[in-house]
């Protein structure tokens, strides 16, 4: 069927405005061609007519524009007119820009981990690796390696407890069971002279997995993750990686059979002593066939790692007689052994999916330490300074954004909705692109977002990177329409409380894809729609 028979078709059914606005925006160029342009397109348009909107910012049936019915939903949500900041952008088909105090710069959260992890795939390189090399000053004699061992780290962001031990199983392979030495820790590969930025959470865990900062010596995420299981025997306790700094006190009753308990139900309490160990007491009733687990960080990153590395070797059956220290690498040392991360992609992917606060500091410290200029010493300094140069190379306007730590762990963290879209634009035309969006969670699908809009007709839809924090709520990435428009999306809630500023921001997403603000060259006005 020809569009212009189309038309006829969509005014005597009334077929669906969805419908009838792809048709319309696929016709265009075919009608132009025909000279048949004006009065097909008219026809379509007052087929369309519920949502083809007029220059004085009302639909032609008077219904209120796509962005002024979003900031009254989210003023009666919220209760406050000013709570709300959003920007979409169309990207590849028809649409009309949406705005919504657009230039308010808000306290984002998460989803300024975007910025610094597509910053990354540009400024390093999607392939760009970290190595840890492992050194020695002495010489080997029989199964003893007469020296210290060195560990020289280089600022990887995912130095797990498998690929540490997987590495320093080559030890045992060489005939090494005693190392006469110190074991030495160089985290020098980043230089941080003025600090990190401390962030008060007011939650009433210090020890969270997403409260740990970036270091040079760390390892494994600098964490433990107890697990505690009940059978006939009663319970068992045990923690990975098992610390000898590190003792449980297992207070866990086993109960009869029945359905397993949430974590919640647990009390995980350590208790610090004068020798640095610490014991960590657990509380609470377990079904016989359940268990419960928790991911803690108790230690600082230097004993940290260096317990972690001294338990690994132990259960190879490799001694180490000397102190665990921080040093420097000296130059006449020789390497023994190295290990090299995932590529950058890989990283990013963990990063966005599942919004790693640390391993984002990390990565800022890193494009940082690899484009320090010789006056600085602070990368976390330098790391900010290259992704603002970054930015504006592009045209990105970057007054009032503030970057702080990468991640958006921070009070201080600022970037506005149209700063945001303007980078998601940027980032849709990278040549990095697909690696950038296949780290973002999937709408309803994993990730931050798998348990959000189920049930919506949205699955797979979307690539949205999600923000949280004490009165914050966010959301930044990618959703189709149903006429397989791509719209870059930002929304952020700043208000207290900002609860209910989720489903705001669902109710944006959603609306997105059903109800999109499709304009014509009949509606469009050049500037899009916009609420001040």
């Amino acid at each position: 069927m020809s569009p212009v028979m189309f038309a006829s078709t969509i005014l005597r059914f009334r077929q669906p405005v969805s419908r009838c606005l792809h048709v319309l925006s696929q016709a265009r160029g075919e009608l132009r061609a025909q000279n048949a342009f004006t009065a097909a397109t008219v026809s379509l348009a007052m087929a369309c007519s519920p949502l083809v909107m007029a220059d004085d910012g009302t639909t032609k049936s008077g219904n209120r524009t796509w962005s002024n019915q979003v900031r009254d939903y989210a003023v009666k949500s919220l209760n406050n007119e000013d709570a709300l900041s959003m920007a979409a952008i169309p990207l590849n088909g028809p649409g009309i820009d949406q705005y919504i105090n657009a230039d308010a710069l808000m306290s984002p959260g998460s989803i300024m981990k975007l910025v610094t992890t597509y910053a990354a795939l540009e400024i390093l390189g999607p392939t760009h690796h970290w190595n840890t090399d492992f050194y020695t000053d002495g010489q080997l004699a029989g199964n003893t390696l007469e020296g210290n061992f060195y560990v020289k780290f280089g600022g990887d962001p995912k130095l797990t407890l498998e690929r540490l031990w997987s590495t320093l199983r080559e030890l045992r392979g060489m005939g090494i069971t005693t190392i006469n030495g110190d074991l030495v820790l160089d985290g020098n590969y980043f230089e941080i002279a003025g600090g990190l930025p401390r962030f008060d959470d007011n939650g009433d865990n210090p020890y969270a997995p997403f409260l740990v900062e970036p270091s040079g010596v760390l390892t494994n995420l600098n964490l433990i993750h107890f697990q505690v299981r009940a059978d006939e025997r009663g319970t068992q306790a045990w923690s990975a990686p098992a610390l000898n700094d590190v003792v449980i006190d297992n207070r866990v009753t086993a109960t009869v059979e029945g359905p397993c308990p949430s974590r919640r139900g647990f009390t995980w309490e350590p208790v610090f002593h004068a020798d640095q160990r610490v014991t960590v007491r657990v509380t609470g009733e377990l079904p016989q066939g359940c268990r419960t687990t928790a991911y803690l960080s108790l230690l600082p990153h230097e004993q940290y790692t260096a317990s972690l590395i001294r338990s690994l070797l132990s259960e190879m059956g490799i001694s180490v007689a000397g102190d665990g220290v921080t040093g420097t690498t000296p130059d006449d040392v020789r390497l023994m052994l190295r290990t090299t991360s995932p590529d950058l992609v890989t990283m990013v992917r963990d990063i966005n999916k599942w919004s790693s606060n640390v391993m984002a500091r990390q990565l800022l410290l890193t494009i940082g330490a690899e484009n320090r200029q010789e006056d600085e010493h602070d990368d976390r300094v330098a790391g900010i300074r290259m992704i603002y140069e970054w930015l504006e190379s592009k045209g990105v306007n970057t007054a009032g954004m503030v970057i702080d730590n990468g991640a958006g762990l921070t009070r201080h963290g600022r970037i506005s909705a149209r700063q945001g879209a303007q980078i998601l634009q940027h980032a849709w035309n990278s040549r990095f692109s697909a690696d950038l969006m296949a780290s973002m969670p999937l709408i309803a699908m994993d990730g931050t977002m798998a348990r959000r809009l189920r049930n919506a007709g949205m699955d797979g839809l979307g690539r949205i990177k999600t923000g949280y924090l004490e009165n914050v709520r966010s959301i930044a990435g990618y959703t189709r329409d149903e006429s397989d428009t791509t719209w870059a999306v930002v929304g952020m809630v700043n208000t207290d409380p900002a609860w209910n500023g989720q489903a705001v921001l669902d109710r944006i997403l959603y609306s997105l894809h059903h109800q999109p603000p499709v304009g014509t060259t009949l509606s469009q006005a050049s500037g899009g729609s916009e609420v001040r």
